[in-house]
């Protein structure tokens, strides 16, 4: 099997996002849904909700444990906040995929794991949302656990599901060590993707994005600003953003890694090498995706 593509810009002219035709509207943009994290860490689903935003997609919708449906409410004005059963910790509960069976299926794109603690009500959540039948999913942080011990149940989305792990959530996708994934990226995570059959995007300075079939991109950002509080989960509601535009999963990973590290380095010259926050990301996303769709058309 060939080794990875190298993403360049003359690489991401010859595969651009689907067109934004000035008369569209909202619709046609797509919805993603994010699933709220509990008390403790729901400013995580405040950074991924608002990358899905500036990532360009048209309406978003969030599912929060019912105590906090309100004050998500006030911090995101933009969202349509539907209130989920949650456990005794306060987490979003694995029967909220069937109690918003609908919602989920009206989505273009849901995110889960950004910001939960609990891995077993996240990770039996997100398999009920993909049995469920439910939209394409980025999963990431406490989520994909649960995705590696039924791949059996996770494979039913068949392609349609990008996960986002580093090094040390890898070694656990893959049944592996860390060191074993830092020797061999490569390797491991085209054996995660293809008994998983999801896209994967192996996060780092440098990044590997491997699809089900064993294609594979690496991207090279090199930026130390970027590992901060919050940035994966702004990577994953990027993602989740491009996905509802209509980017096929593998498509959305190279461009939400792209947006993402290319954020970090505009921050990074106009800010700091180190010290910007992961709110400051998402709100470069939007121009940043702007400049690479017009200067690689």
């Amino acid at each position: 099997m060939s080794g990875e593509v190298l993403v360049t810009d003359e690489f991401l002219a010859r595969w651009r996002p689907p067109a934004v035709l000035d008369s569209s509207d909202k619709e046609g943009r797509g919805r993603v849904i994010v699933l709220a994290a509990g008390p403790q860490l729901v400013g995580a689903s405040l950074l991924t909700a608002t990358a899905a935003l500036r990532a360009g997609a048209g309406k978003l919708r969030i599912a929060a444990p019912a105590s906090l449906v309100v004050p998500l409410s006030l911090a995101m004005p933009e969202a349509r906040v539907f209130p989920a059963p949650e456990t005794d910790a306060g987490e979003i509960a694995p029967e909220a995929a069937e109690a918003l069976a609908d919602v989920f299926r009206s989505c273009d794109a849901a995110v889960v794991g950004p910001g939960m603690l609990d891995e077993g009500p996240a990770g039996e959540l997100a398999l009920r949302i993909i049995e469920g039948e439910g939209p394409m999913m980025v999963v990431d942080a406490a989520a994909m656990r649960g995705l590696a011990e039924n791949p059996e149940r996770a494979r039913r989305l068949a392609g349609r599901m990008v996960l986002t792990p580093h090094a040390g959530e890898m070694a656990g996708l893959a049944g592996c060590s860390k060191e074993d994934v830092l020797r061999n990226p490569l390797a491991v995570a085209r054996k995660a993707a293809s008994e998983l059959k999801a896209v994967i995007a192996l996060k780092g300075a440098t990044t590997l994005i491997v699809s089900p079939d064993g294609s594979a991109w690496r991207h090279e950002a090199g930026h130390a600003g970027l590992a901060t509080s919050g940035s994966g989960d702004v990577l994953a509601g990027v993602i989740a953003g491009l996905l509802a535009r209509g980017c096929p999963p593998a498509q959305a990973a190279v461009w939400g890694v792209v947006a993402h590290a290319r954020a970090g380095q505009r921050l990074g010259q106009r800010i700091a090498r180190l010290g910007f926050l992961a709110r400051e990301i998402a709100d470069e996303v939007a121009p940043v995706l702007g400049e690479l769709e017009m200067t690689n058309r």
